[in-house]
């Protein structure tokens, strides 16, 4: 992240230069297609029934990493927008930097602490106090499978361990349709890897080795094991993965050309786009061994300090907008994600948003509720780079020794 010079002089740029008239709210995001253009959209319509100005700030690519580079420029230059879309630990990165805005006083009247999993509302927060408001939760380790091909090669149950997994994969490789449909880019790998982990060590593992970044869990021999079941599954992908987007990877179990996937609930978005219905076109499933866990990517907005009371206000009504119940049912309906906000009615969900809604609470209570490494919620960008490029090199040379690519990822873990 960029370093702000004379924080002090930042700061008071900000106040002075943020040209920001009563009741008027930037935002700053870079949800620009389909659903999620949709949603921001009613975002707005909410803020201006309140009275406020909507000041649409938006910048394309899905990654956000467009968005972080204007972001920055606006910043720098003492004019940052009323919210920016912002998540993980880059939330606290910009928090130490002194230029975001306090909300405690719209968490505590609207009660966040009551309706966020503890977790989810640490990531929110920066030395106890929330600077950023949370829209969605996203669950990652997800199973996508095809109905028709289990059915036609003899898969007569959803697979829940990994053993299981590899005896409904061979009987696919044996039909001759692919396993396992992937893309190979280093946050798929990823997608996967922490699937693995997850499935074979546990959600105490998981947080000890990919979060922690514990030296001692990553050189053990749960790693080992997770390594050499990461490397099984690749050997059950098809020979033009590498370099194959998310969604064609997606179309390949819709279109009964594979079997299974491991990515995220956006995953469901194509599958719906397709006219196919959950539980009898395909299945969500939690990924193998991970039944009891979830690992969550939560988009959210960091609010950046005005000096406007006019601002202030909006600013303090769209926090409290991207909580409440009529935004948290629309965005997430639109987004193939669920609510954050917890209690809230899921009547109008599929099948799997309501098996992901209830994993969620449930997860958030036994300690099984992970932020997901591979979607930027976990670690420092430096070392998590470091991981996935050590997880993709493993992934994608079979002469990397299971011994070798736990040493490298623990080399990769240290990076700062």
């Amino acid at each position: 992240m960029l370093k702000l010079s004379k924080l002090a002089t930042a700061v008071a740029l900000v106040v002075a230069g943020a040209a920001v008239h009563a009741g008027e709210v930037e935002v700053l995001h870079y949800w620009t297609s389909g659903g999620e253009a949709k949603s921001v959209a009613e975002l707005k319509k909410i803020m201006q029934a309140k009275g406020h100005t909507w000041k649409d700030f938006a910048v394309a690519g899905g990654g956000g990493d467009n968005a972080a580079t204007v972001l920055k420029s606006r910043v720098v230059s003492g004019n940052p927008p009323a919210a920016a879309q912002i998540k993980g630990p880059a939330i606290q990165e910009w928090a130490s930097e002194g230029v975001l805005a306090n909300l405690d006083a719209t968490a505590k009247a609207e009660k966040w602490d009551e309706l966020l999993p503890t977790v989810v509302a640490d990531v929110m927060k920066y030395k106890g106090s929330y600077v950023a408001a949370p829209v969605n939760v996203h669950r990652v380790n997800w199973m996508w499978a095809n109905s028709a091909v289990l059915k036609k090669v003899g898969v007569t149950t959803t697979p829940k361990t990994w053993d299981e997994f590899f005896v409904a994969a061979e009987k696919v490789k044996k039909a001759g349709l692919i396993p396992v449909a992937h893309g190979g880019q280093n946050w798929q790998d990823f997608t996967t890897f922490e699937s693995v982990v997850l499935g074979v060590g546990g959600a105490k593992f998981f947080t000890d080795a990919l979060i922690k970044l514990d030296q001692k869990a990553l050189t053990s021999a749960t790693m080992k094991k997770s390594l050499e079941t990461f490397r099984k599954v690749k050997g059950y992908t098809d020979a033009a993965a590498p370099g194959r987007d998310w969604n064609l990877a997606t179309a390949m179990v819709i279109q009964e050309k594979a079997a299974f996937q491991f990515m995220g609930d956006w995953a469901k978005g194509e599958f719906s786009a397709a006219g196919k219905v959950p539980g009898k076109d395909y299945i969500c499933a939690a990924a193998p061994g991970t039944a009891n866990a979830y690992t969550f990517n939560v988009d959210s907005f960091a609010m950046f300090k005005l000096k406007d009371a006019g601002a202030q206000k909006a600013q303090a009504d769209l926090a409290a907008a991207i909580m409440g119940t009529e935004f948290q049912e629309v965005f997430n309906l639109n987004k193939g994600s669920i609510p954050v906000r917890l209690k809230m009615s899921m009547d109008k969900f599929d099948d799997c948003a309501k098996l992901s809604s209830k994993d969620f609470v449930d997860t958030a209570k036994t300690g099984g509720l992970v932020p997901s490494v591979a979607h930027g919620m976990a670690i420092k960008p430096a070392a998590e780079g470091a991981i996935k490029d050590a997880v993709s090199q493993f992934w994608n040379d079979d002469k990397i020794s299971v011994a070798d690519g736990m040493k490298n990822i623990a080399k990769a873990a240290a990076t700062k």
